[in-house]
């Protein structure tokens, strides 16, 4: 078991003392906010991105102990665990390349290399293996496979025993560890992302256009670039795939597993390598390769969210001045709150001036202007969803016709996103318990103009709209970065 605070120590250049401090006080249930702010004494000033990396590698490796455990575990009930394997997997320090070492001994369904098994056909996958040194002697693979030919085994023929034997070494192939790691890190380092439009998507226009036929280097695709490509190719609209240039993997994967130099036996063992990279490594790397890059932009967006969360909260407050909210709509109308300059609600009313007739048109009118004049209100608050454009010609028209002697309001578009959500919380529930859904929510879009932070507080951070993509990253890394900035 590796030693995770000297590991910490190591990696963060930090010395022992600040890594057990922090992590004591992590485990007492502090925040990494409270932690970098008023325990810098026990930290030595760490700041909150260094605590939050220190507390994210953390519960990685914890995550990684408990796994060895599982994996330790299982290969030792196979009895196959050596001393050298176990020393690998107690000193590993990645996930990736824990699971790429349990993969030969990982229980999984009957492949074509059990079945080879079964029938007797791996001797003669060891023996032919015997043959493949350097300037090996000319070797008869007709000959060797002849003694394994057992129609009660269902190996028929010289050539069945040959594809057994060939289906095991390839999967003992695909299964080496150190040849996974290395051909995933050349794909992660010279492979490229394509799309395509689906065969099956709608023609016309769609709001992926910008990649139907798009190319990237997998090193430079930009955060968004990839959650959008995910995002269409679920909607399949998309058509994704990561190219690379398998010559040179394969040519890689041949230097490390054909040494002979009979040309017989070389262009069979040619057969093999392909065979395993195509059919049992290619698709399982490629997935790793679109995890590792989804994670990547999971972390880039995820702080770009976190960014602009904060900047929803910290946006300069209107002030406390009577404000009129508006939440628009064109079929139910428009829904009028006034909150008083304590941000006490007072009164509501609905209109309906994007929808109706030019009499309702006026009516409407004649209902704001007489809630300017009656609660001096100086600001209008007005959502910025379904109708708002309407509205705010509405209510610049409206305002027109005041008399000279009153003070015109300023009106601005505010962001209602989540004020549907505040309206049905338990939050809203207790403080307008008599008052419908919709009225909750002009009264939030008139508080938010008021004081964005004291009215965005009460509403779940994922729900105030934080960026495009927002539903597509790691949904409790986002939680818990919202929740961080919060």
């Amino acid at each position: 078991m590796i030693d995770i605070s000297a590991l910490l120590s190591s990696e963060l250049n930090l010395k022992p003392w600040q890594v057990s401090n922090t992590l004591d006080l992590l485990a007492e249930g502090g925040t990494i906010p409270f932690i970098a702010r008023y325990r810098k004494e026990r930290t030595g000033e760490l700041d909150e991105v260094v605590l939050r990396t220190l507390k994210d590698r953390y519960d990685y490796l914890t995550e990684l102990e408990e796994r060895k455990q599982t994996v330790l575990a299982s290969i030792r009930e196979q009895g196959k665990l050596t001393a050298d394997l176990e020393r690998a997997i107690t000193d590993c320090i990645s996930k990736t390349a824990l699971e790429d070492l349990y993969l030969p001994y990982k229980p999984k369904r009957r492949t074509r290399a059990t079945i080879a098994r079964e029938r007797g056909l791996e001797p003669l996958a060891v023996y032919i293996l015997e043959f493949n040194v350097d300037h090996s002697p000319a070797v008869d693979l007709t000959a060797l496979a002849m003694p394994f030919v057992n129609p009660a085994l269902d190996v028929h023929t010289t050539a069945d025993a040959l594809k057994g034997a060939s289906d095991i070494l390839a999967e003992d192939l695909a299964e080496r560890a150190e040849l996974r790691q290395t051909v995933r890190s050349m794909l992660l380092r010279e492979a490229e992302i394509v799309s395509k439009r689906h065969p099956d998507a709608p023609s016309g226009e769609t709001k992926f256009d910008l990649y139907l036929d798009y190319r990237c280097p997998i090193t430079s695709i930009p955060a968004h670039a990839m959650l959008a490509l995910r995002r269409g190719e679920s909607e399949n609209v998309l058509s994704l795939t990561i190219e690379c240039d398998e010559a040179a993997v394969l040519h890689y994967l041949r230097s490390k597993f054909i040494a002979t130099t009979d040309a017989t036996l070389l262009q069979w063992l040619s057969g093999v390598v392909k065979d395993a990279y195509d059919r049992l490594m290619r698709v399982s790397l490629i997935t790793d390769v679109r995890l590792e890059k989804k994670k990547e932009a999971d972390a880039v967006s995820i702080a770009t969210f976190g960014s602009n969360l904060k900047e929803l909260l910290l946006a300069p407050p209107a002030g406390m001045k009577p404000t009129l909210g508006i939440d628009p709509g064109f079929r139910t109308g428009c829904k009028f709150a006034v909150v008083d300059a304590t941000a006490r609600f007072i009164e509501h009313a609905t209109v309906y001036p994007t929808a109706g007739s030019t009499d309702q048109r006026q009516k409407a009118g004649m209902v704001l202007r007489d809630l300017v004049r009656r609660h001096g209100i100086e600001l209008i608050a007005i959502g910025n969803g379904t109708a708002s454009r309407e509205t705010e010609q509405f209510v610049n028209d409206a305002l027109k016709e005041l008399s000279t002697d009153q003070p015109r309001p300023v009106h601005v578009l505010v962001s209602e996103a989540g004020a549907s959500v505040y309206s049905a919380s338990e939050v809203a529930g207790e403080e307008f318990p008599d008052l419908d859904l919709t009225i909750r929510g002009a009264i939030s879009i008139a508080r938010r103009l008021q004081d964005p932070l004291s009215e965005l507080v009460k509403i779940d951070p994922k729900s105030i709209g934080v960026g495009q993509y927002q539903h597509d990253v790691d949904q409790r890394l986002l939680k818990q970065k919202l929740e961080e900035t919060v």
